[in-house]
C-alpha cells in the first residue's frame, strides 16, 4: 500500500511540477542587441495585471505603519521581498519609518509612491474609515487585517457619524478590491506578502488556496491538508469535482474516514510544500459576515490562472459562500483538481 501511494505521489508531482521555460541560445553577436531590445520593450510597456490580485510588481503602502503591528509586519514584508513603498499615519507626514516615507493621507502616498495596494493595521474604531480612505484614493487592492471592526460600521452606520457604510461603498464602485477585514492577508510565494502569514512556510507552486480561517490556511500550506492533493487525480477520474470534508479538530477521525472512502485507503500525510507542489497564491478572505472578497471571486481568478492547477477551499459555518463556489467549480470545463473543506467545529448543533 505504501509503495502504491508513493508511486501515485511521484506521478502527480511529475505531472504538476513547475515547468522550467526553455531559453533560446544567444550567440555572442546577438545577445547584447536582443537584451537591449527586451529592456526597452519592458520599460515602455506597463506592468501586466496580476493573475490573482498580487505579484512581484505590486507596490504596497501600510496604513498604521508607525504602530506596533504595522511596524512589525512591514519589517517582515520588506524582508520577504514585498515592494513596500511607504506608509500612512495622520500627523506624521514628512517623517521616515523603517526607511520608508510616511504620509498624512493615502491619496498623498499614492501620488508620491505610485502605490497600487494598501495593508491596514489600525485599531477597530478607525478601520472602516481607513478602508474608505483607501477606496477614495482608488487603490487597486486594500487588505484589512484588523479584527473586531463593528459590523455596524461595515454595513449600516448612521450617515451623520464618522463611520461609513463600507459594504455599500464597495458595491457602488469597481476600482478597489477589499480583502478582509479580520483576515491573515494574501501571499504569492516568492513575490509578494501582504499580511501576517509566515512567509517561510510557503513555496512557489501550483496549488491555489483560499480560506475563511487563518490558521487552517497555514494547515493547508504545511501539515495535514496537502496530502489530499496527492490523490486528486483519483478523485477527478471518478468524476468528483469537489469533496466536502468536515474537520474534526480533536482527532481528524471523520476526515480520515471520508478520505479512506474516496481514495481507497491511501492516507499518507503530506504537505503542499513538502511534497513539492507549493502554492500559486494563498488568500485569506477573513471570517467576518461582511467581507470584501469571497470564495467565488478567488475561485474565478484561480480558474483563469495558468499557474494554478489545483485549488483548496477552506470554509466555515454560516452563509452560502462555499456552496456558491462549488456551483461555479462544477460548471467549469475542463475540470480542475479541487478540494473543499468546511470546518464545523464551532457549530453548536454538532457539539451537543
Amino acid at each position: 500500500m505504501a509503495r502504491q501511494a508513493s508511486r501515485l505521489i511521484q506521478s502527480l508531482s511529475s505531472r504538476i511540477s513547475p515547468h522550467k521555460p526553455r531559453l533560446s541560445p544567444l550567440t555572442p553577436s546577438s545577445s547584447s542587441s536582443q537584451l537591449l531590445t527586451q529592456s526597452r520593450s519592458l520599460s515602455a510597456a506597463p506592468a501586466p495585471q496580476p493573475a490573482v490580485f498580487v505579484d512581484k510588481n505590486t507596490r504596497v503602502i501600510c496604513q498604521g505603519i508607525t504602530g506596533k503591528n504595522g511596524t512589525f509586519h512591514t519589517e517582515q514584508a520588506i524582508e520577504y521581498g514585498t515592494k513596500m513603498v511607504g506608509g500612512v499615519t495622520p500627523k506624521k507626514g514628512g517623517t521616515e519609518h523603517l526607511g520608508l516615507p510616511v504620509f498624512n493621507s493615502v491619496a498623498e502616498a499614492k501620488a508620491e509612491t505610485k502605490a497600487n495596494a494598501s495593508v491596514i493595521y489600525v485599531p477597530p474604531p478607525f478601520a472602516a474609515a481607513a478602508i474608505m480612505e483607501a477606496m477614495e484614493a482608488e487603490l487597486d487592492l486594500v487588505v484589512c487585517i484588523t479584527e473586531g471592526i463593528p459590523q455596524h460600521d461595515m454595513i449600516n452606520a448612521d450617515i451623520f457619524t464618522p463611520q461609513v457604510r463600507v459594504k455599500a461603498a464597495l458595491n457602488q464602485q469597481s476600482k478597489t478590491r477589499l480583502i478582509g477585514p479580520n483576515c491573515p492577508g494574501i501571499i504569492k510565494p516568492g513575490e509578494c506578502k501582504i499580511g501576517i502569514m509566515p512567509g517561510y512556510i510557503h513555496k512557489p507552486g501550483r496549488v491555489g488556496i483560499v480560506s475563511r480561517s487563518g490558521t487552517l490556511t497555514y494547515e493547508a500550506v504545511r501539515p495535514f491538508i496537502g496530502y489530499l492533493l496527492s490523490h486528486l487525480d483519483i478523485c477527478v477520474d471518478q468524476s468528483l469535482s469537489s469533496i466536502y470534508v468536515p474537520e474534526d479538530t480533536s482527532s481528524h477521525a471523520c476526515f480520515l474516514d471520508l478520505l479512506l472512502e474516496k481514495t481507497w485507503g491511501l492516507i499518507p500525510v503530506f504537505q503542499t510544500t513538502a511534497v513539492g507542489l507549493g502554492q500559486s497564491t494563498c488568500v485569506g478572505i477573513g471570517g467576518d459576515p461582511f467581507n470584501g472578497t469571497n470564495f467565488v471571486d478567488c475561485v474565478t481568478k484561480f480558474l483563469a490562472d495558468p499557474q494554478t492547477e489545483g485549488i483548496v477551499l477552506i470554509g466555515e459555518i454560516g452563509g452560502t459562500a462555499e456552496e456558491d463556489a462549488a456551483a461555479l467549480i462544477k460548471s467549469f470545463f475542463p475540470p480542475r483538481r479541487v478540494v473543499e473543506m468546511v470546518d464545523f467545529h464551532a457549530d453548536p448543533h454538532l457539539m451537543l
